[in-house]
């Protein structure tokens, strides 16, 4: 076994090779960065709780779009209602980004973080470029009125801010 140096040697390379995507991480990626997106409105009576728990809305966000998605678009089902009764807009644009407004500060943060990059905006519009005040006739809301003249920066039409929201 006259190779046997090389083939230990061979094999602490491979090893090498084959773990450095963690030592990467360890030594100076993003293993044990704490991301903390930033929710504008979190203390404001009325905007202070989700449509579902900090925890559900973590891992599963994205599979309550692609539902809202599909019930608005296929079914014409526009509300969702919660477990205790809250009413909202199955909208991206009206709902969510009413209390998650900064868009950088809040989705881009994890977004980044995890390296992937959502196709939300292939067909909304990013807040950031609402500019001034962007005004669109809106369809029945979470209140079930007609409402026109909705104010795409703030997100949900006037009057559906009511207590336990």
């Amino acid at each position: 076994m006259h190779d046997g140096g090389k083939i230990i040697l061979f094999l602490i390379i491979l090893l090498v090779l084959f773990t450095a995507p963690v030592w990467y991480n360890i030594i100076g990626g993003q293993a044990g960065k704490e991301v903390n997106p930033v929710i504008a409105t979190a203390d404001e009576p009325g905007r202070d709780k989700c449509v579902y728990d900090k925890e559900y809305m973590l891992g599963n966000h994205m599979n309550v779009l692609n539902q809202w998605r599909d019930d608005v678009v296929r079914r014409g089902d526009r509300i969702h209602v919660t477990e205790d009764g809250r009413r909202f807009s199955k909208s991206l644009s009206l709902t969510c980004m009413d209390c998650h407004s900064n868009k950088e500060e809040f989705c881009d943060k994890c977004h980044d973080y995890m390296d992937v990059t959502p196709y939300c905006w292939t067909c909304h519009i990013e807040p950031s470029l609402y500019g001034e005040r962007v005004v669109v006739e809106a369809p029945e809301v979470a209140t079930g009125e007609e409402i026109k003249g909705e104010d795409m920066t703030v997100g949900h039409p006037t009057g559906t801010h009511g207590e336990g929201h």
